[in-house]
């Protein structure tokens, strides 16, 4: 008889890939709310208005937006490792230098800042793409709404974690601090990642049984070494076919109103509670931590609920948009805030609302679900582009709102309309979810010598 060889079993390198994602994304979202935290205290040093912070929270959303493109096109050209490497060590960089703005003053330093936070978003706009890139090759399809919303959901522990200190950072150091602490870490987070980080064929300690697994689940497990080939992309060809397609711009539209919920919780949230619930600033900092624990474990939760689905034999298309259009739906509920008094229940609804936020966002498992292998960047960066338009209009149009009315009662309606705009993205304009096929080629080269 033949000796009987044990099958090797499958590493799970993958899911240390997705710790790391994890933690970059933590990082990023707290760089990015920052501002918010300091907020109050640099609108009263410097004398803002409403409408100069509301311009000032939206300069990250400007250049973030702008540079999705360029962001997508690096990574499709050079592949994730070492532009997502470049991206988190240069927004680290820049957000320390924001800690100096307080050597300025009057206008200079409100030019400094918007010019400061301008640089950081542009250097932040590879990275929501890179997730995706990454998750698309690392993850199967049973597998990869769990990824996407974990790594999604970091926007909201990032609050948890980094709110109160943040917050007690301003009350005890001054809002300098805040700058200087949350830069200096991202700069040792982007060496970590420069270490640890590699496309599923580069990586050491990926088995062939991983592998196997992977790619048989419908990850592609090639798209890093693809993209460290420099290929040629027909960009314009490639944009319009994105752009013809009724399901990928129903994707991206249904984005950009999800996320002006994100942008409303991280610009103008703190500072709702502090003007029209009276809170401190250092209270503020503890409570604001509470609806983001809600919705950090709806946003695990919905993408558990969507691969169970797709693992019991539900379509992609019905596990995807039942907790989308759910976790939307309860979404709405933050409207109920203008009704109450009580702190606590205000906390509460908020709470419930960003419970369903968390549910409902899954739009990047649907992109990695959809995107076109030879452009998985472009695809991502054309979702990120659309969604986070939000973070201009929201911030700059909730401040008119406060500036006119001089409450937040339109802004949580304004916000709570959003999300009902993207549950209809995702009734009637979607369709199936399904892996988008271009119907003309886009890549002019295959290799470079």
């Amino acid at each position: 008889m033949g000796k009987h060889i044990p099958a090797i079993k499958a590493t799970r390198t993958r899911w240390t890939i997705l710790a790391i994602l994890f933690i970059v994304t933590t990082i990023n979202y707290a760089d990015r709310a920052t501002i918010s935290i300091a907020g109050p205290e640099l609108s009263r040093e410097l004398g803002l208005t409403p409408v100069q912070m509301g311009l000032i929270f939206s300069a990250f959303s400007w250049s973030y937006v702008l540079c999705q493109l360029p962001g997508g096109w690096l990574l499709d050209r050079f592949g994730t490792k070492i532009v997502y490497f470049f991206s988190i060590f240069l927004w680290s960089l820049f957000t320390v230098l924001q800690g100096w703005v307080g050597f300025f003053s009057g206008g200079a330093a409100v030019a400094m800042l918007f010019t400061l936070r301008l640089i950081v978003g542009a250097a932040e706009a590879p990275s929501f793409p890179g997730n995706s890139r990454l998750t698309t090759s690392w993850f199967p399809t049973s597998e990869r709404g769990t990824a996407a919303a974990i790594f999604n959901s970091a926007q909201y522990f990032a609050t948890v974690l980094f709110a109160p200190l943040m917050g007690w950072l301003v009350h005890t150091y001054g809002w300098e601090s805040v700058f200087f602490v949350m830069g200096g870490l991202g700069i040792v987070m982007s060496l970590a990642w420069l270490k640890f980080v590699h496309g599923p064929r580069q990586h050491p300690k990926a088995n062939a049984a991983e592998l196997l697994h992977i790619e048989r689940g419908g990850a592609l497990v090639d798209l890093e070494t693809m993209g460290a080939v420099k290929q040629q992309i027909d960009t314009w060809s490639c944009l319009k076919q994105l752009l013809s397609s009724r399901m990928l711009l129903g994707i991206y539209i249904g984005q950009y109103c999800i996320n002006t919920l994100t942008y409303f919780f991280l610009t103008w949230f703190p500072i709702y509670l502090v003007k029209e619930r009276h809170m401190t600033i250092l209270k503020a900092g503890f409570i604001a931590a509470l609806p983001a624990i809600a919705g950090f474990l709806g946003g695990v939760l919905g993408g558990i609920i969507s691969d169970r689905m797709i693992k019991r034999g539900y379509s992609t298309s019905v596990a995807r948009k039942t907790p989308i259009i759910g976790g939307l739906l309860l979404a709405t509920t933050m409207v109920l805030c203008n009704f109450v008094e009580s702190d606590q229940v205000v906390v509460a609804v908020m709470a419930l609302a960003f419970f369903g936020k968390g549910i409902g966002a899954l739009g990047w498992a649907v992109v990695g679900d959809t995107s076109p292998s030879q452009a998985g960047g472009m695809s991502g960066s054309l979702f990120n582009m659309f969604g986070n338009v939000a973070g201009i209009t929201t911030p700059i149009v909730i401040g008119f709102i406060l500036q006119a009315t001089g409450s937040f009662y339109g802004a949580l309606v304004f916000v709570g309309a959003n999300a009902l705009a993207a549950v209809l993205c995702y009734l009637f304009l979607v369709g199936e979810i399904k892996r988008f096929e271009f119907s003309r080629p886009v890549v002019k080269t295959a290799a470079a010598a």
